[in-house]
């Protein structure tokens, strides 16, 4: 009821405001009396992924909570694990606002954010401030003004700062919204970063005593050809997971709604069967050597049994949080078949 009575008002604001506005609430709320607006008791649902046991298999996606400025609020709301960024080594704006527009008919969301961050040194300081013991994994990408020659550098800066404060690392080059960034997950680009971010996390597990697994975050609008070669890429590089999806540049299931035309990532219910299909596809040719962490647009506990069925080990959520509430990790837990 009062996350109904919140979204009543927060939808009345720009899109933007009403994120910041949340996230500053939350971190004052996060460990005090007043989080029981919205803690709930998520019942324990232990899953195995990437040689961690996780409470439950339903965890918050990257993008939400940038800065992990939030963390213990979505601890208290009984998330599995939080995945904060995508974190850059230097600090950085983002694009020009506006860049987060809501389709509301379709339970969707625009965003070209542009990895606007406060950069990894502020994120390590928040990490070592949470008081939770919730997994937090962080997904790592590239500032905007690196040419893409070079992006692998700021993707191993991001992990030597993240590395002993972290679950596990989500390496991202699935964002719409940088310039070049897509281009990574393709031919001998792809292959030089995995194996450079291979030999970094053998470094650092030898430098820290600790494996901190990494995964891998791709987009949803990928040929069955291009699924393939990322599968190889990721098989033979031995990564510990994949996250399948980010955001797609598909408006085939919103045209003509307002704000559909605007550029960027959408995300949520109009995502929901093309990032089913590329989980399904991708775990054909994985075969179960790497779990897969299914993600794209979530909005009930059918939608998260669907990404089970067709190959996920876990399941993460974001815009169908902001649509249904935290209830919507309760009804996942409670209704879906984890196996």
């Amino acid at each position: 009821m009062f996350y109904k009575l919140a979204q009543k008002v927060m939808f009345q604001m720009d899109p933007e405001v009403a994120h910041n506005i949340a996230i500053g609430s939350l971190k004052m709320t996060g460990n005090n009396p007043l989080n029981c607006f919205y803690s709930q008791n998520v019942k324990s649902t232990p899953v195995e992924c990437m040689g961690l046991t996780f409470p439950n298999p339903v965890g918050l996606a990257a993008g939400l909570d940038k800065d992990g400025e939030s963390i213990d609020a979505f601890y208290a709301m009984g998330f599995g694990h939080i995945e904060v960024g995508t974190v850059t080594p230097r600090p950085q704006p983002g694009n020009d606002q506006p860049r987060l527009f809501r389709l509301k008919p379709a339970k969707g969301i625009i965003n070209r954010m542009g990895f606007n961050n406060k950069g990894v040194d502020n994120l390590v300081r928040n990490l070592m401030a949470k008081k939770s013991d919730i997994m937090v994994g962080v997904n790592i990408g590239k500032n905007k003004d690196t040419p893409v020659e070079q992006g692998k550098d700021d993707y191993l800066i991001c992990m030597d700062k993240v590395y002993q404060h972290s679950a596990y690392i989500a390496v991202n080059i699935s964002s719409p919204n940088t310039p070049g960034l897509r281009t990574m997950q393709y031919g001998e680009l792809l292959d030089d970063l995995l194996n450079s971010i291979k030999v970094k996390q053998s470094e650092l597990a030898q430098k820290h005593g600790k494996y901190v697994p990494v995964a891998l975050k791709i987009a949803p609008d990928l040929t069955l050809e291009e699924i393939q070669s990322i599968a190889e890429s990721l098989k033979k590089n031995n990564f510990d997971a994949v996250i399948a999806t980010n955001t797609t540049l598909s408006r085939d299931n919103v045209q003509g709604l307002d704000n559909a035309e605007e550029t960027g990532g959408l995300s949520g219910k109009p995502l929901t069967e093309l990032s089913t299909k590329v989980i399904k596809q991708l775990a054909e040719c994985i075969d179960g050597a790497i779990p897969i962490i299914g993600v794209g647009g979530i909005n009930s506990a059918k939608d998260a049994q669907d990404k089970l069925d067709a190959g996920a080990t876990m399941l993460q959520i974001y815009s169908g949080f902001i649509y249904q509430g935290p209830q919507l990790v309760k009804e996942i837990v409670d209704q879906c078949d984890f196996k």
